[in-house]
Parts: structure tokens; sequence; C-alpha cells
């Protein structure tokens, strides 16, 4: 029997260094982030309410794409119209969420356990990125506190673009592709070297 608190990555995430990384004094960090609440709020299209009357943990719900509003503790990411993923390290998240979000308005759906997450961390990562994602990279169109769903060598995925120095990006798949992905990713940063931490 599967312990069900197993990670998503538990089985192919590897330690180390792997790769090109000789005399490389900073090499790609590809890490597991794990004990995230994920929370996606969809407006229900009979709902009356306006949405700049919401605030989560004092942000607003962005209203565009590529936008997050994000804090310490929450990082708020537009994924379509009247449609938000919520991302937190805070296990109370979704009980915050559903006192800001009346289920009249909103649909609420906890994703926590049906995700696999990949950081992604250094110089070269837009360009492992590039490798398998038809998503524009350039700095006008995607920059730090951007997020995009898009797919990554055929697997759909989300990106969320965390920081600049370094240049971060937690990269979100679901779990039953989890395993595919990280392979897809590893194998792709393997030309810079990188270390599984």
């Amino acid at each position: 029997m599967t312990d069900i608190n197993v990670s998503a990555l538990h089985f192919d995430h590897k330690l180390g260094l792997f790769g090109d990384h000789d005399n490389k004094s900073n090499p790609l960090k590809i890490s597991e982030v794990k004990d995230l609440t994920i929370v996606q709020i969809a407006k229900f299209k009979k709902s009356q309410i306006n949405i700049d009357q919401i605030k989560i943990s004092n942000l607003s719900l962005p209203k565009n794409f590529p936008e997050v509003s994000n804090n310490d503790s929450l990082r708020i990411l537009w994924t379509g119209p009247d449609t938000w993923i919520c991302i937190s390290q805070n296990s109370s998240a979704l009980d915050e969420i559903k006192k800001s979000c009346s289920d009249s308005d909103f649909g609420i759906t906890d994703l926590s356990h049906s995700r696999a997450v990949i950081q992604i961390q250094g110089e070269q990562s837009i360009d492992v990125l590039k490798k398998g994602s038809p998503l524009n990279f350039n700095q006008d169109n995607f920059t730090m506190n951007n997020c995009a769903n898009t797919s990554y060598n055929g697997i759909n995925i989300m990106i969320d673009y965390i920081n600049t120095d370094p240049k971060t990006f937690n990269i979100y798949s679901l779990r039953s592709f989890g395993g595919s992905f990280y392979h897809s990713i590893t194998d792709s940063a393997l030309e810079y070297g990188y270390e599984g931490i």
C-alpha cells in the first residue's frame, strides 16, 4: 500500500550533480516543491459580485494574463477569465480563501494533492524551458510575477516566474504526469549541468 504522504516526485527526484557541471561554480538547481496548498477559484457565471471587492490575505485577484498577486504567504495566479490558482505554504490558506470567497459566488477546489511541482533556478533556466515550451520568454512579455499555462514536450504545465535574481521558476504539472515531466526537464538541463537539491 502506498503512503498517501509520499510526494509526487518521491521516486523520481534525485539529489546530486548531473550533466555538464564540471568547472561550473553555479550550476542550475532543480528541486521538488512539496507541501503546498494549491486551490483553484472560479467565479460562477451567474455571480454578480465585483472581483475588485475580493481580498485574500490583503491581495486582490489579478485581472489579466499573465498577472500574479503575491505577498510573503500567498501567490494568486490568473489562469483564465474569472479563474485563479492560489498557492501557499500555509496549510490554513484554504480556510482563508473560503472566508473571502463565498460559495454562492465561487467554486473552490483544493488541487494540492493533484499536482507535481518542480523548481528550476539559475541563469540557464529559461533556456531549459525554451527547449520544450512554445511560451514567449522575452522579458517584455514574461517576467517576474508572471504566470502562464503552456505545454512542455506535450505535457500541460503552468509556469510561475518567482524571482529574477537568480532566475527562479515553479512549474506545475498534473501529478500523473509528474515523473515524465521531471525527466523531460532534467534531460533538457543536462547540457548546462544541474544540481538536484
